[in-house]
């Protein structure tokens, strides 16, 4: 690796680095050293740069000092909010107020959200329209009672120039936030609202212009990269942090759904504008496609049948005409101007779905999805086959890109993750060259074989080199944590837990003394091994996902160590439990993507057909990555010591397994059932010895079973 020599007008990046860590009476981490300074020579190459940044190497400050050294404004992105929270809160005012003496100035920052994201003063002071685009002030009741709240801190945002951002407003539900709230479609703009001096998302705006750091979110990346939508501050260096998360959250940014409760919802808003008969035409043509989408069977729908087809061509073709109705833009009264727009938006939103599924691009999957049928019917899905190509064009071939996280190399390698965003294998930089050398060039057209997708034959790809890195973790995985695969146990099936895997859930659970978190493929299998934990062990509590808000439960378990907490995907990632909390995690199986997953099986036969191995490249990279990410739960601190128990068989058993291995934690491997229960035991035994300061020690290096116990 090549390490770029500092601007002679300028402190190097180790100098700041070191400031910052002194600053927070932190400690020399050689990967984060190793990091920050690959992230440097890629701003200066313009080359893109894949970090895997294990936890406890301290990345954010890795990619940060770089960041505030380069000359020009780098985006941060982030996948969850617990994260650009601890950016914004912590790490960048610590870095910022270690770097300004040796910089003789102190850089800015900003935080950048989608409009929706800010309240609306036009909608918090004037009224929010109802179906018939009239405006009404606060509902009664709950809902009523959340708005009134979110106006008077409003009120209190302004006075005291505060962000007006969601994560910052009292407790409330997504109706609530909805009244208070515009998208960037309904929005007046800042020139005709009244309200524009004061808006909260105008002066966020205002704020990033200026600032030599943004962060901001993966989906308002995407939005800025793929839909051409200047909505951040140019840039030329992007950060993608939790970069394992970017393809699904462009995925999901880039998907929509027609139901008939849209159409319906769009048709009465524009009936308070239309003088003709073409909002009545919507709402007809809306009955008519709930008629054909219900009758539709679930699953994916390669090509529309005829009822299908042309009720989405009448949705189309009536919210076009209706759209094309709408009066003129009103004068200055943005009483009447604001409900004009957003009733057009939704109509327009309409028509831009019901044509993007009426098209059917073979980049395009589309599918219908079951939904409570008398309530609300069934919905008729659409997302992009894939992303890399759009990411690859639209982000990678403009800007120079960082992507970083805990869990990139899957299977032991990147390729994985770079055919997701748009980077080919065939473009990468050896490691130990040089950054300036000049990329091998190879392969100019078609899908990789991991890639579904791709781009239509013969059409030429242009090189983007890019280097992999694995910069380490500080922890001793192999000292630290046991991977116990339950190899006597039989493969899963589809019924959901057996009872032998329920009777190895008991055990495992009673020799830890609970301290466990489950990790489960289904909302009912965590149900099923939770109420079969507590009339087994009813002295151990458990709480399962669905008891209680989320957050809430993660208190609870965090409060008691003989408390468990059993969940399902959402407990996978993003839950950072240190300590003598979390000394068991168990796995009950492979997560592979379901079978009747739509859009995961239409990505399969697509590698497939593009020559490649669609199980591994889609399937089982799936399940690498959260294996990866569930797995990692376990040990997030030095002294964190435990076992990861998989209760799926063929992790040790099936071809497949190698690879599903290499993309988790390094720690010491075992089938050995009696091995395991000894050491939770012994883990349990010293955790209820220690106060809770002192729950742990350094593991020493040595075989893991005699290595974890005090």
């Amino acid at each position: 690796m090549v390490e770029v020599p500092a601007v002679a007008s300028g402190p190097s990046v180790e100098e700041v680095l070191a400031a910052a860590v002194d600053g927070i009476d932190g400690e020399e981490r050689p990967g984060q050293i190793a990091m920050a300074r690959a992230v440097r020579a890629a701003f200066e190459s313009e080359q893109h740069l894949v970090v895997q940044a294990g936890t406890g190497t301290g990345k954010s400050l890795g990619y940060l000092v770089p960041s505030l050294l380069h000359d020009g404004r780098v985006v941060v992105a982030t996948a969850t909010l617990a994260l650009q929270h601890q950016l914004v809160e912590r790490d960048l005012p610590a870095l910022l107020d270690a770097a300004e003496p040796l910089l003789g100035s102190r850089p800015r920052y900003a935080v950048l959200k989608g409009r929706s994201n800010y309240a609306c003063l036009h909608r918090l002071r004037d009224g929010v329209p109802d179906d018939q685009g009239i405006l009404v002030d606060a509902p009664a009741g709950p809902l009523g009672e959340q708005v009134l709240a979110l106006r008077a801190w409003s009120d209190e945002e302004l006075e005291r120039r505060g962000s007006g951002d969601r994560d910052a407003a009292p407790a409330h539900t997504d109706r609530a936030w909805a009244q208070v709230s515009v998208s960037a479609r309904e929005c007046l703009g800042a020139n005709r609202c009244p309200y524009g001096i004061e808006c909260f998302a105008e002066r966020a705006r205002d704020e990033a212009m200026s600032a030599d750091i943004v962060v901001t979110n993966h989906a308002l990346l995407a939005i800025d990269a793929l839909e051409g939508i200047p909505v951040l501050p140019p840039h030329d260096c992007v950060i993608v942090d939790e970069a394992h998360e970017l393809a699904a959250r462009v995925t999901g940014a880039a998907s929509a759904e027609l139901s008939a409760a849209l159409i319906e919802r769009a048709a009465k808003r524009a009936r308070s504008f239309v003088d003709g008969t073409e909002a009545d035409d919507l709402g007809d043509a809306g009955e008519l496609f709930k008629s054909a989408v219900d009758a539709a069977s679930p699953g994916r729908v390669e090509t529309l049948g005829d009822a299908l087809a042309a009720a989405v061509a009448r949705v189309r073709d009536t919210a076009r005409a209706a759209w094309s109705a709408f009066p003129s833009q009103s004068s200055a009264d943005s009483d009447e101007e604001a409900p004009r727009r957003q009733a057009r938006s939704q109509v327009e939103q309409v028509r831009d779905i019901a044509d993007r599924i009426a098209i059917a691009s073979p980049f395009d999957v589309t599918w219908v999805a079951e939904r409570d049928r008398l309530r609300f019917g069934n919905q008729l899905r659409v997302a992009p086959l894939s992303v890399s190509g759009l990411l690859r064009e639209k982000l990678m071939a403009e800007r120079t890109v960082v992507l970083t996280s805990a869990t990139l190399k899957l299977g032991g390698e990147f390729d994985a993750l770079a055919r997701s965003v748009g980077l080919r294998p065939v473009d990468r930089l050896p490691d130990d060259t040089a950054a300036e050398q000049q990329p091998v060039k190879g392969g100019d057209s078609g899908p990789e074989s991991g890639e579904p997708g791709g781009r239509p034959p013969g059409d030429a790809v242009q090189p983007l080199p890019w280097r992999g890195i694995d910069v380490g973790s500080p922890f001793s995985y192999g000292s630290q944590g046991i991977l116990y695969v339950a190899r006597a146990l039989p493969p899963p099936g589809r019924d959901g837990l057996g009872p032998r895997q329920i009777e190895e859930i008991c055990a495992l659970v009673r020799a830890a003394g609970g301290r466990t978190l489950g990790l489960f493929s289904s909302r009912r299998a965590a149900e099923t091994a939770a109420e079969a934990v507590r009339n087994e062990l009813p002295d151990l509590p458990v709480l399962c996902q669905g008891d209680g808000q989320l957050g809430e439960l993660a208190r609870q378990f965090v409060a008691d160590h003989q408390t468990s907490l059993f969940g399902t995907l959402s407990l996978w990632q993003g839950v950072d439990l240190p300590g003598d909390t979390c000394q068991l995690v168990v796995i009950d199986r492979i997560p592979f993507p379901r079978p009747d997953d739509p859009l995961m099986s239409a990505r399969q036969r697509a590698v497939d057909e593009a020559g490649g191995n669609g199980f591994m490249a889609v399937a089982a990279t799936h399940a690498g990555l959260l294996l990866a990410q569930g797995s990692g739960r376990l040990i997030r601190t030095m002294t964190d010591r435990g076992v990861v128990a998989i209760l799926d068989p063929r992790l040790v058993t099936a071809r497949y397994g190698g690879f599903l291995r290499a993309s988790l934690p390094p720690m010491w491997p075992t089938s050995d059932r009696a091995t395991v229960i000894a050491a939770l035991r012994r883990l349990a035994v010293a955790a209820d010895a220690a106060p809770p300061a002192d729950a742990g020690t350094p593991a020493d290096a040595g075989d893991a079973p005699d290595a974890l116990p005090a």
